[in-house]
């Protein structure tokens, strides 16, 4: 096995358990390694750190599987790493009878570039890095084995395998994709596309949050921006808002929308409006023709995929929470999130602070919004690689 060594003191992370390794970090690799392999790692006085797949095009060069060196990395280690995540899951009493349940959210289950998401009976998985792509079929195995599921369907279309030097794949890898694939989250039922759908097919990291939408819509004007497939905008109708606005780009997703609408009869169609527009000129419109609204929603994507590109993407969510604010009635409330990784909690809560300034509200925090908690965080990752969010309401 080849060994990674690193320079003087750059040990110090790992020691603290943080699963990457960046190019400037690496001293030398003795031996040879193809990307995906398991290297032993090593401090620059020889002490052994651990071991980790090897990627000698990313700057991230390796990312760790484990912090010791007596753990074998076979096929056994990844299905046990596989069950134990996902029996962490079904333990978890705040998971309890969903359909749609995030199992492995990469480093943080110390499974570093994979992601896998059940919907139903069907599992949709995401290798993102060299070492993920490497041990593949240990992975889908593991999560068959671990779920009886009857399908595994392979999303690794990410951007972020490119930087990995990794082309994108897609498909069946285990079993076949059912007709139709439905899930029901807090009585409200969802249409998800995991073939042609944003990630996995839905954003399962948004499921508490679109509850407590609900919650607050009670006889409010609800406005959705960013609405994809509907998932805040039903949950608001099922919360009895007194009307729905919807925004986004993409007709594909407004129809899903639509076809999500119809499948809850329950839900007054009559209250919901759906507008294909960009969200930024469709505000403006709405500030033009004087609307305002009692809740407002924006979850935009992500506009700063790295900290190169946080100035850009903080003068972006500046904008968009300036007329979040411009529109919110008396005591109204905005919901408002970032899922850049250039972007932590702490430069969010700025932003958003300047925009209400700006906008000469009195604004106060209800309540900080994170992900839900099959999503966990690893204390050694970077909160801002993570969804961040507050809901935010105005003085009357």
């Amino acid at each position: 096995m080849a060994r990674l060594y690193l320079h003087p003191g750059k040990e110090r992370s790992l020691l603290r358990r943080h699963p990457w390794i960046f190019a400037g970090s690496v001293d030398r690799l003795e031996g040879r390694a193809r990307p995906g392999d398991t290297v032993d790692v090593l401090a620059a006085d020889g002490r052994m750190l651990g071991r980790a797949a090897w990627s000698p095009v990313s700057q991230i060069r390796a990312r760790m599987w484990c912090f010791d060196g007596d753990t074998v990395i076979d096929h056994a280690f990844f299905k046990r790493r596989v069950a134990a995540s996902v029996a962490r899951r079904g333990s978890h009493p705040l998971l309890a009878g969903q359909d749609g349940v995030r199992l492995i959210h990469g480093e943080s289950d110390g499974l570093p570039g994979v992601i896998a998401d059940r919907y139903g009976e069907v599992v949709v998985v995401q290798l993102t890095s060299a070492g993920a792509d490497k041990w593949r079929e240990a992975i889908v195995a593991g999560l068959v084995q671990a779920t009886g599921c009857v399908a595994v369907y392979e999303r690794s279309d990410s951007d972020v395998r490119g930087l990995e030097g990794l082309e994108a794949r897609t498909g069946c890898a285990h079993g076949e994709l059912p007709a139709q694939l439905q899930i029901v989250e807090h009585g409200v039922r969802m249409e998800v596309d995991v073939v042609g759908g944003h990630k996995t097919g839905f954003y399962l990291d948004q499921r508490d949050n679109r509850k407590l939408t609900g919650m607050l819509a009670q006889g409010r004007r609800v406005l959705n921006c960013f609405c994809y497939t509907g998932g805040f905008s039903l949950q608001a109708l099922a919360g009895g808002a007194e009307s729905v606005l919807s925004i986004d780009s993409s007709g594909p997703a407004l129809a899903t929308a639509a076809r999500n609408l119809a499948l809850n009869p329950q839900l007054d169609a009559g209250r919901a409006d759906w507008w294909e527009d960009d969200v930024f000129e469709a505000l403006r419109s709405l500030r033009t023709e004087g609307r305002s609204f009692d809740l407002i929603v924006l979850d935009p994507p992500k506009f700063a995929p790295s900290a190169a590109h946080a100035d850009r993407a903080a003068r972006a969510y500046k904008d968009i929470n300036l007329f979040g604010f411009r529109l919110l009635a008396p005591g109204g409330i905005l919901m408002t999130y970032s899922c850049s990784g250039g972007i932590g909690l702490e430069l969010f809560q700025k932003i958003v602070a300047g925009a209400a300034s700006d906008a000469g509200v009195d604004a106060r925090i209800l309540h900080r919004l994170s992900a839900a908690p099959d999503h966990p965080v690893g204390l050694a990752v970077p909160e801002g690689e993570y969804l961040k969010g507050l809901a935010v309401q105005i003085g009357d």
